[in-house]
Formats: C-alpha cells, structure tokens, sequence
C-alpha cells in the first residue's frame, strides 16, 4: 500500500485529537505524518542521480584470457541511500572468475552479478573482479536492475539502467602445422612475394585496348566518345585481395541441426587462415551465410589494408551464431557481384554437397581464383582449376595453439 494513503486518516486524527484537547493522538498523528512523508520522498528520490557503470580495461579477447573489471556506483545528490541493491544480468561465459559472487538465475547460461552498496551523498563506490573468458561469443551486460529505498526498509523502488556493454571472445587459433597446408600458397597463384598487382578498385586513367585486356575493364564512355576502345588503368599496389568465404553450415541441408563442435572449428580455422592472409600482406574480407549476434544478417565485410581489420574481422567471428540465413550455395552467386574483381577465394566449409561443388564451378568460370578447404569427412569431388585441401574433422583439433594472440 503507498504511505500516502495513510495521510488523509492521519490528519482525520490530528483534527479530532485537536477538537477533543488530546495531546496523545495529534502528537501521534503528526509525528506519524512527518515520518511517512519522510519515507515518501526518500522513496521517490533514491534513485535520483544516482548511476552505474562497468569499467573493462580490454572488450575484447581470446579464451583462457583475463580481463580487469571495475564496477563503480556514484551518487550524485545531497540524499544519502542507506542501501542500493544492483543485480546485473552476466553470461557464464564471461563471468568473473570467482563465481561465488554470482547469484543464480532463471537463464541456464546466465548468472547476476549482485553488489550491495551504502552511499553518503555525492559518493562513489567502487568494486573489482576479474572476468575469466571461457567461450567464443559477443556477449551482452546488462541492463542491471537498481533498487533502492527509505532508511526504515519500509517500501522499495526500482528502476532498469538502460546502458549495456559487448565483450567479444575470439575464436581460438588453431597451429598452421596441423591444418598441413601444401607448400604453394592456398591463397592463390602468386609468382612472386614482390609481385606488384592492380588494384580495380582504384582506377588512375585509361589507354587502348589491346587483346589481352580483360571485358571488365572497357571504360565504356571513354570508348563513345573516342570511337576506339579504350580500357582502365588501375594503380599498382603490392598487396593480394583475399576473401575467406565461411560456410557455418555443419550438415548438407542446413536444417537439419547443428554440430556444435565441428562449427567451432570450422570458425576457428577461417580465423587462422584470416590471420596468416594478413600476416602475409593480403587484404582481407569475410563473407559467411550464418548470423550475427543480435543480429539478424548475414556476415559481410569488404577487404581492407586498414589496421584495425583484423580485429574487426575477429570480432565477427565472435558474433556468428548457429543460425544459419540461407544455404552456403546461394548466398555465393548472390554476394560474388560485390566482391572485388581479381580477388581470391579462400572457402571454408564443413560440408561439400554436390549444390556447392556446382556452384564454385560456376563460379570459377568467371576467372575466380578458388581454394577450397574442406573439413568433411567425404573428399570433395575434383573441380577443374579449383584448389583443394581436405582436412577431415577430429575431436582432437578442437585444442587451440599455444601461446596465441592476446586482447589489445
């Protein structure tokens, strides 16, 4: 029942104890009426300005890593709270690694953080942990819950903190050695590490045509208004235009279920494959047919000599979830158009259905260069043209290298 309701039957008292001349019922009505009234505006105003945040020295990071935490909670006005409550929603797989601080809760991967503060005003408190990753994901915090109330316990209020924050957990790096890639580079021909290549995404003027200038290069204006063919000159640039293609589909139909283990690897080899590629020099992309953690798209990044790529490409494989949007096949005829011309294909898949084979056939009459590494069981079927590597599946691969990459 709210206090207020009490105040109407409380002055009733006051008066009658005023008409009647006794002392003892206006003394309790009123002193009764100033504590309630009390109550009710420490009740509406605890939470005021009061707020609550997660400082994460590293967001981001491998599994086995370790990353400083620091809850702080400030208040931010001339009223005290004798007690703050804050339950914070907190995913098992990056959950401080002492889980004696957590308090169940009604999700099976799920845990609250719970603190309990007291806070004079224009005071801050502060908490540290350390949060062990345990498992490769983006994982949300939050929203926590803050409740509060009177100094006597009497009655509660809560409000939700909107604010929430990521951690993304890498996939784990497998040892190049065990994939046991051939000597030639997977990557694609290449005659030379120095070689220097075109880059048609940067064209710099044009010239005539001459037989062996590709169909794609014509500049089509330029050939109108001359009368003669005329093609594009692109700057040189010394780096090779890699996009690893991700199939997260672990079964030929993709409704037919998920093997979790065998998904894990598949993402965690195109990571490795990723971060040899840009060892390399290689620009790199990522195309892949599974979805994104609260999201509900398909994986797309275009290649980039940015710095921070490889980060930026590690963290979506973070995100991808079990689901899968669209069969591996048509989501490849349908994003080929967007992928840059000359760039080569790096294709990752557990599973390597005729509908597929078929498709990189296609594919590769386009002047694709293709290599296909394959982590079924059955060997793919020999597509012209087409580099294959076959590495079946073991429970034993799911081990990560050692001494990895660290968060940064």
């Amino acid at each position: 029942m709210e206090p207020e309701r009490w105040l109407p039957l409380l002055a009733g008292i006051f008066l009658l104890g005023a008409l009647l001349q006794v002392p003892f019922l206006t003394t309790f009505s009123a002193t009764l009426g100033i504590l309630i009234g009390a109550v009710s505006l420490w009740r509406r105003h605890a939470l005021d300005g009061v707020s609550y945040r997660r400082r994460l020295h590293y967001r981001r990071g491998f599994p086995g890593e370790r990353i400083p935490l620091q809850i702080e909670v400030e208040n931010q006005k001339p009223l005290p709270l004798s007690w703050l409550r804050v339950e914070d929603p907190w995913p098992l797989a990056v959950a401080p690694e002492d889980e004696t601080v957590l308090a169940p809760s009604h999700l099976p991967d799920q845990a609250l953080l719970t603190n309990v503060f007291a806070l004079r005003w224009f005071e801050t408190a502060r908490r540290e942990y350390r949060l062990l990753l345990r498992k490769r994901g983006l994982y949300r915090l939050g929203p926590a819950r803050l409740e509060s109330g009177d100094v006597f316990g009497m009655y509660e209020i809560s409000r939700e903190d909107p604010s929430d924050d990521y951690v993304a957990v890498f996939p784990p790096l497998l040892p190049m050695e065990r994939l046991e890639l051939p000597a030639e580079d997977p990557y694609g021909d290449v005659r030379s590490r120095r070689r220097i290549f075109e880059d048609p995404t940067m064209p710099m003027g044009i010239r005539e045509y001459r037989p062996e200038d590709g169909f794609r290069d014509i500049h089509w204006p330029a050939t109108a208004r001359t009368g003669q063919l005329q093609v594009k000159i692109y700057q040189p640039t010394t780096a090779q235009v890699t996009m690893v293609c991700l199939n997260t589909s672990t079964f030929d139909r993709h409704w037919e279920g998920v093997y979790p283990e065998l998904l894990e690897h598949v993402i965690s080899t195109a990571a490795t494959m990723i971060y040899r590629a840009i060892q390399e020099g290689h620009q790199v992309g990522l195309l892949s047919n599974g979805c994104l953690a609260h999201a509900d798209r398909p994986l797309k990044i275009a290649p980039s000599r940015s710095p921070k790529q490889l980060g930026r490409l590690f963290e979506a494989l973070a995100g991808i979830t079990p689901m899968v949007m669209t069969p591996f096949e048509t989501f490849l005829l349908r994003e080929m158009p967007k992928v840059p011309y000359g760039a080569s294909l790096m294709v990752v898949t557990a599973v390597t259905p005729p509908e597929l084979m078929n498709t990189l056939a296609e594919i590769k009459r386009y002047n694709r260069r293709i290599t296909l590494l394959s982590l079924a069981q059955r060997s793919p079927q020999e597509v012209p043209g087409i580099l294959s590597i076959h590495r079946p599946f073991e429970e034993a691969d799911l081990e990560p290298a050692e001494g990895g990459l660290h968060a940064g």
